[in-house]
């Protein structure tokens, strides 16, 4: 039977009443699970927790946990193996591809007729020729014409290779315009996958060893979760093509592999409210200790920075590493999340700039035991109105790792500080001024 806070949420799905659930997730934390459990009726939140304790999951995290599966709308699946990466992805990836026995499903944002993208375009073809069946999901925008050659289109397809584009800009298509696919998925045999932010250009060629060559991370699934990235991609393919993947090829009997605990979980403009957006909301109020933020196009709404100032409150360590003025590739949408630096730092968020070239990463560590990486920038487009998808991962050794790369980063990072903020160019405030209208579209 719902109770009146389920309609109420149902009726209301804003950050307001989103901060209602945190604070009932507070309640738990505080009075233990005897206590509350039959405060919430029936099954749902209750049953999601004593299945997690049931595996051996601590109570606390098991809170957290069946927080992010009730609110987050995704399953939390055990048995799997997530590993970051930065170094070498491409190579992971293609070698990935080359592998290919039955199914190739790749989807990105990002994809330019250069020496990357004519790597992945030419392994593409050579198992599509093998007779493995490859579908190729770009978005219109983020693969231009002018960055994205006809030829190699024509190419993948007289090989055999499916490919297509996501809301193309047409004239009577004027209504999806704003709505891009910003996902990153790539599956393959629907057994091993891939998501994070890398696109498949000649500045993902590197990690960050010189200025042309961006930092990123992107996340290797294998187990259970890959049919979390199976399903988001074929969200997308069966909206442009109409085309339903089902059967053994795209969704086989996956073999447990891992002992991590992790949830993909996609984002769409069709939903009432972004998944990443609860799963990030309810992370940040769950902190006891740290939270470790690095983001591309940070720009926070008042809700978020009153969710990361509580946190400080509460004794959490909040850091966040953004790009620097030198190195940004979308200078409007930096100038739009510095605006907000200010009541970030006077509440005691520590906020650093990367130097050596653009930072890219979507990631964030809670706790050295709860992490995530992927696509979904901390702003208003991300949560609102694009494609987005992300890996939510329980794990010490992953979240370790993913700690690690935080450190790494932020070793090649400066302070940026308050009284940096007070004395800024007049020129940066009128540029952040101008942005201010179109927040939601950066």
């Amino acid at each position: 039977m719902a109770t009146l806070l389920d309609v109420v949420l149902a009726t209301y799905p804003s950050w307001s009443l989103l901060v209602v659930r945190l604070a009932l997730g507070v309640v738990f934390f505080a009075h233990g699970s005897q206590k509350v459990l039959g405060w919430f009726g029936g099954h749902g939140l209750p049953g999601t927790i004593k299945m997690f304790q049931g595996m051996g999951v601590p109570p606390a995290a098991a809170a957290l946990a069946a927080f992010i599966e009730f609110f987050g709308g995704c399953a939390m699946l055990t048995g799997l193996l997530a590993r970051p990466a930065a170094v070498g992805i491409m190579v992971i990836m293609l070698a990935a591809i080359a592998k290919a026995q039955k199914t190739v499903n790749f989807e990105a944002y990002i994809f330019h007729s250069d020496e990357v993208g004519t790597r992945f375009r030419d392994a593409f073809i050579e198992r599509a020729s093998k007779g493995v069946e490859v579908r190729v999901l770009l978005d219109a925008v983020g693969s231009p014409g002018r960055k994205m050659k006809a030829s190699d289109v024509d190419m993948m397809k007289k090989a055999g290779c499916r490919v297509e584009f996501f809301h193309e800009r047409k004239p009577w298509k004027i209504w999806v315009l704003n709505n891009r696919n910003h996902r990153r998925v790539m599956v393959v045999d629907g057994k091993v996958g891939f998501t994070g932010g890398v696109g498949f250009a000649n500045e993902w060629a590197g990690n960050a060893d010189s200025p042309e060559h961006w930092r990123d991370v992107q996340v290797k699934v294998e187990g259970p979760a890959v049919r979390g990235l199976q399903r988001a991609f074929q969200e997308n393919w069966s909206e442009e093509t109409g085309e339903p993947l089902v059967g053994d090829e795209f969704f086989p009997d996956i073999p447990q592999v891992g002992s991590s605990s992790a949830a993909v979980v996609p984002s769409s403009s069709l939903a009432a409210m972004s998944g990443a957006e609860r799963v990030y909301a309810v992370s940040i109020a769950a902190a006891a200790k740290e939270i470790w933020i690095g983001n591309s196009y940070f720009v926070p709404d008042d809700e978020a920075t009153r969710l990361l100032v509580a946190a400080v409150k509460r004794g959490v360590d909040v850091r966040v590493i953004v790009p620097s003025d030198e190195h940004n590739d979308v200078p409007a949408t930096k100038a739009a999340g510095r605006a907000w630096f200010g009541p970030l730092l006077q509440g005691g968020v520590k906020i650093f700039e990367y130097e050596p070239t653009m930072f890219h990463p979507k990631t964030m560590v809670v706790d050295g035991i709860f992490s995530t990486a992927g696509s979904t920038n901390l702003d208003e487009r991300s949560f609102h109105l694009n494609e987005e998808i992300n890996v939510f991962v329980y794990d010490t050794e992953f979240a370790a790792r993913m700690r690690e790369s935080f450190l790494r980063d932020l070793e090649q990072s400066h302070e940026y500080t308050l009284a940096m903020w007070n004395a800024r160019p007049v020129s940066k405030r009128i540029t952040e001024w101008l942005t201010r209208p179109f927040r939601p579209l950066l």
